[in-house]
């Protein structure tokens, strides 16, 4: 499968019959989760402009043909607009498939992430990137005395894979219901919801853990074997309230028992 979230260089172009030359002038970026297609002669195409074309865009050292079916805004995003795009691609067999695979709400929809370079990213909604995106850590925009966005990123993508120890281990399930808020109040914590509380987080993993979110998966035991730092940090050691006096705790999660 292609990797959703691979870099993407500038070479990314429209892959339509054109002479080279004029190809060459083309460049795709991305400015927030929207594309933008710069032609030759200037003018700035942007994702809903682009519905029905096929970009010749690379990822990993490979040309892949990447055709934008369908943009719409996410009712759902916090914290500033997310362009949501139908990208589909073609199989080995040449047969039309979904470059993201399926979200919990069943559909297969992506966007670009800027990489502050110049260049972006591809994620999917199904995978943590676009997830932590959509709740409002979206890292391009972090600006001078707001909050930490891309600190808060980093950590939300260890909690949304429940990576505990930061080491990119993954402890967790498709469709495991939970919920996230920060000490910044990009979302806020004074929320009830019927969800116990799981885990602090912070740039390199967990701060420390009340319980793992999936037990058959890790045992607080485990953790402890795998991850000296977090031997004296789990279980009843790891209270919200304890954890919301640690300053290096970004963010807090609950999920169901």
């Amino acid at each position: 499968m292609i990797s959703t979230a691979s870099k993407l260089g500038l070479a990314a172009m429209l892959a339509a019959a054109a002479p080279a030359a004029s190809v060459a002038q083309q460049r795709l970026t991305a400015e927030g989760t929207e594309l933008v297609l710069i032609t030759a002669d200037g003018r700035a195409l942007r994702s809903a402009e682009l519905v029905g074309a096929t970009l010749r865009i690379g990822i990993k050292g490979r040309d892949f043909d990447v055709t934008i079916k369908s943009v719409e805004d996410d009712p759902h995003a916090v914290g500033g607009r997310v362009v949501l795009h139908h990208f589909v691609v073609r199989d080995r067999s040449g047969k039309p498939v979904d470059l993201c695979a399926p979200d919990a709400a069943g559909r297969s929809r992506g966007f670009p992430v800027p990489d502050g370079r110049g260049g972006f990213e591809l994620t999917c909604t199904s995978g943590a990137i676009g997830k932590c995106i959509r709740w409002g850590y979206r890292p391009w925009e972090e600006q001078t005395g707001g909050p930490p966005l891309r600190a808060l990123h980093q950590a939300c993508v260890h909690m949304a894979r429940a990576d505990y120890g930061g080491d990119g281990s993954t402890a967790t399930r498709d469709g495991t219901t939970i919920f996230v808020c920060d000490r910044f109040g990009v979302r806020r914590c004074d929320v009830a919801v019927p969800l116990a509380f799981e885990a602090a987080w912070g740039v390199a993993g967990a701060i420390c853990v009340a319980r793992p979110r999936i037990r058959e998966l890790v045992s607080l035991e485990q953790l402890a074997a795998r991850y000296p730092r977090l031997k004296d940090r789990l279980g009843p050691a790891c209270s919200e309230d304890a954890a919301r006096r640690n300053p290096a705790a970004l963010l807090f999660n609950r999920s169901a028992n």
